[in-house]
């Protein structure tokens, strides 16, 4: 499971938000964000993750999952999600990056239509 901080920044970069956006809307100070981000703080409060799950659209148990604060329960989804996460477990990080990188001009191309 990835870190929460690497969770929360890839969600915030595929809405894209800058980490003031996020704060002006979430009154969470950009420099806490950051250290979220940076894995500096493993272990913020249920109403930050709540805050955040509502900007970044993420299930608040994934952030809680990823803080360890819960554990998941696997659940199942569609077809093509499952078939992702299982493929997702052998992706190299170059191709994991590539593939983010290609969600973020998606939903940007998608925003200017």
């Amino acid at each position: 499971m990835k870190s929460l901080g690497k969770t929360l920044k890839e969600a915030r970069e595929l809405i894209p938000l800058t980490l003031r956006q996020v704060e002006e809307v979430t009154n969470i100070s950009n420099a806490y964000l950051s250290q979220l981000e940076h894995d500096k703080i493993k272990r913020p409060s249920a109403n930050v993750l709540y805050k955040l799950a509502e900007i970044y659209k993420i299930e608040l148990n994934t952030l809680l999952a990823a803080a360890g604060i819960i554990q998941k329960e696997g659940r199942s989804k569609s077809k093509l999600l499952n078939t992702i996460a299982l493929s997702a477990e052998q992706l190299t990080d170059d191709e994991e990056q590539a593939l983010l990188q290609y969600l973020k001009y998606l939903r940007f191309s998608k925003k200017n239509d």
